[in-house]
């Protein structure tokens, strides 16, 4: 069974325009064109809920930094539409898996899940000709815990 990392790296693969990427690591970024970084900041219950009989029900979340280096000359209006607009593709295309249902389940009610790609942003741009762009990413999943009582014979 793969971890939700390695699920996450695995589908974000699956992108039309990851071809262009050399490398994709976890926890580090090189500044040469073409690769790029998950940064993983870990998960967070956005919800608890308990039922009559103490079953619970939890609200997750997993939260990811991605960071992109693609060439950008300083002043490069066109460079810089390019990479831009990559980047919005990238988010529309996380938003189509996820409303389509392709996109990884990590809880116990897949109908309910959400994977969003935002707030897409330039990060840092340098002289030698490179820019380092960031997107969070986020998947929101539901998990079930059923409480056994231990109480009934």
């Amino acid at each position: 069974m793969m971890t939700a990392l390695e699920t996450i790296r695995k589908w974000i693969s699956a992108y039309p325009g990851y071809d262009i990427l050399h490398d994709f690591q976890v926890d580090y970024t090189d500044q040469i064109p073409g690769n790029g970084g998950m940064y993983p900041s870990g998960l967070v219950e956005v919800d608890r809920r308990k039922d009559i009989m103490g079953n619970v029900t939890v609200t997750n979340q997993y939260n990811f930094g991605l960071y992109y280096v693609f060439e950008k000359a300083p002043g490069d209006d066109t460079g810089a539409a390019i990479n831009a607009d990559w980047i919005m593709d990238f988010q529309m295309w996380v938003q189509e898996e996820s409303v389509m249902g392709r996109a990884p389940v990590f809880g116990d009610v897949p109908q309910n899940e959400r994977i969003m790609a935002q707030n897409g942003v330039l990060y840092e741009a340098d002289e030698e000709g490179t820019a380092t762009y960031m997107v969070q990413l986020s998947a929101q999943f539901t998990k079930k815990y059923e409480v056994i009582n231990k109480w009934v014979t």
